[in-house]
């Protein structure tokens, strides 16, 4: 798969080189067209995850990263992450968590749509 903004070894969990090629193909896409819509930097802090590492980061049991349909993208001044959020809800994902130095974003379809958190 080709992506303009990104490699899948972005993805990758720490623990499984190579597992960037996981993530679902149209989360991927979706993000591409998100970052060139934002015309900022994602930086990938967290994409797809084994249950390993997902239980290491404390991560939820059913979390989206280990169906490589999430990804944390980091993020540290209000400017930008106002950018990263507007483009990612224009391109269609509804499932946004904000943290102070990340925003969360995944498309499960097996989780409530149209939610926006805070951590």
């Amino acid at each position: 798969m080709r992506l303009k903004h990104f490699k899948l070894s972005e993805f990758d969990s720490p623990d499984l080189p190579g597992s960037g090629e996981k993530m679902s193909k149209d989360f991927l896409k979706l993000l591409d067209k998100a970052r060139s819509k934002a015309d900022v930097p994602f930086k990938i802090g967290s994409g797809y995850r084994t249950p390993e590492h997902n239980k290491k980061v404390g991560g939820v049991p059913a979390s989206s990263h280990m169906k490589g349909m999430a990804a944390d993208i980091s993020c540290r001044d209000d400017a930008t992450r106002a950018k990263i959020i507007e483009a990612l809800i224009s391109v269609g994902f509804n499932r946004i968590g904000v943290a102070k130095t990340f925003i969360h974003v995944d498309n499960d379809p097996e989780k409530n749509a149209n939610r926006i958190w805070l951590y």
